[in-house]
């Protein structure tokens, strides 16, 4: 007697769509792309993090390895050659024999965390950004001396500058380099256009430090406790900050990230709010403004979604957003010159709209995460298939 039962394995789909012409949508191709694509190529990669830069994209495996692809002419693909573009994920040969932690990736630049809390850098390095102290570029990844003696935890890339948290044993400090005419590496010390070597970023020490954002001419700190620090380039109602501001909020944070001219935020509630973004923001419909609230001359937004529904993870790219609803849905909005809200065509939007992620086949997603660059969107989906299995 046989009998047919529906089995269940858990299997990856890696999907991106939006500006593909430096071949960063991993697809093999070098155009854009305004609906969601496969990447076959990294079907056989465990991918636990991604992070997309400006047109260069940095994959971290489950294992700690590491694989990079799109634009490389500043090195910041760190495969050793100034390479205009690489069209599919390649892995970087140097940290081969360094189980990497955590990966970011800056407009031409990039940076590692191994596992043992040693950074690593590469990519253009001419405005300090690298942290060598020499404003040199590299092709492939350094490790940044001025760290021997410090165990970090976290690194962010921005657009010409980098941040950096150090936990030591009872506190965490935190750290930045590169360009720093908007106060965007958190030093008030110096008054130079860049700084080559990492400066220590006062008003963060002994704050527990679980999320890190650097992106366009701003930085941001998330504090075990829910608090958001920002510091650079200012939002809409505050000037510049060239040292850490706590961002004032009503309500938890559990998780945040920038663009370039916005912010997002997430609740504990599951609630999603914003800061600026001129082509996404709520002003621009006169009918959602009621939704804002006006605190020390910055206002967040609150982001409207379906109804009682709860977003679990955020994603901000240059000039759009997006998000991933408890259900597994994928929501973008924003900037769509390029297609990088997967939505067909390149319109923008103001409101969040459903990407059609679905391959016709039956699945439950366990966990889906989506990521941002400039004009670009990567989603990872890892759910369980059915399968019919037979028994005899």
């Amino acid at each position: 007697m046989e009998e047919e039962l529906d089995e269940e394995e858990e299997e990856q789909e890696v999907w991106s769509w939006g500006a593909g012409t430096e071949g960063q949508l991993g697809t093999e191709s070098e155009k854009d792309e305004l609906l969601p694509r496969l990447v076959s190529c990294l079907s056989s990669v465990s991918v636990s993090a991604l992070s997309c830069g400006g047109a260069h994209v940095i994959a971290l495996a489950s294992g700690g390895e590491v694989f990079s692809w799109g634009r490389g002419s500043s090195g910041q693909l760190g495969q050793g050659d100034l390479v205009a573009r690489c069209l599919k994920p390649a892995p970087i040969s140097s940290l081969e024999s360094i189980p990497i932690a955590s990966v970011s990736a800056g407009w031409n630049h990039s940076g590692f965390v191994s596992r043992a809390g040693c950074p690593f850098t590469c990519g253009d390095g001419s405005f300090g950004q690298l942290g060598h102290g020499d404003y040199r570029s590299y092709p492939f990844p350094m490790q940044v001396p001025f760290f021997a003696s410090h165990l970090v935890s976290r690194i962010a890339c921005g657009m010409r500058h980098s941040i950096v948290v150090c936990k030591g044993e009872s506190e965490f400090s935190v750290y930045g380099f590169g360009s720093c005419k908007r106060g965007q590496i958190g030093s008030s010390s110096s008054h130079a256009k860049s700084v080559g070597l990492p400066q220590h970023i006062p008003g963060l020490d002994g704050v527990e430090i679980v999320g890190l954002s650097a992106n366009g001419d701003h930085s941001a700190a998330l504090s075990a406790d829910g608090r958001l620090y920002s510091w650079g380039r200012g939002f809409p109602g505050a000037p510049d900050a060239c040292i850490p501001q706590l961002l004032p909020s009503s309500q938890l944070i559990k998780e945040a990230c920038l663009g370039w001219n916005h912010a997002l935020s997430l609740t504990d509630d599951g609630e999603v709010l914003m800061l600026g973004g001129k082509l996404h923001s709520l002003h621009n419909d006169p009918a959602l403004k009621s939704l804002a609230s006006q605190q020390s001359g910055v206002t967040w937004e609150k982001v409207p979604g379906p109804d009682r529904a709860k977003v679990i993870q955020i994603a901000a790219g240059a000039e759009h957003s997006a998000l991933v609803n408890e259900d597994g849905s994928v929501m973008t909005w924003g900037w769509g010159e390029h297609g990088q809200l997967g939505l067909g065509d390149t319109s923008d939007q103001i409101l969040p709209q459903t990407v059609n992620l679905s391959d016709g086949l039956p699945f439950t997603a366990t966990d889906t995460t989506v990521y941002c660059g400039s004009g670009f969107t990567f989603v990872v989906r890892k759910h369980q298939r059915k399968r019919p299995s037979t028994i005899n």
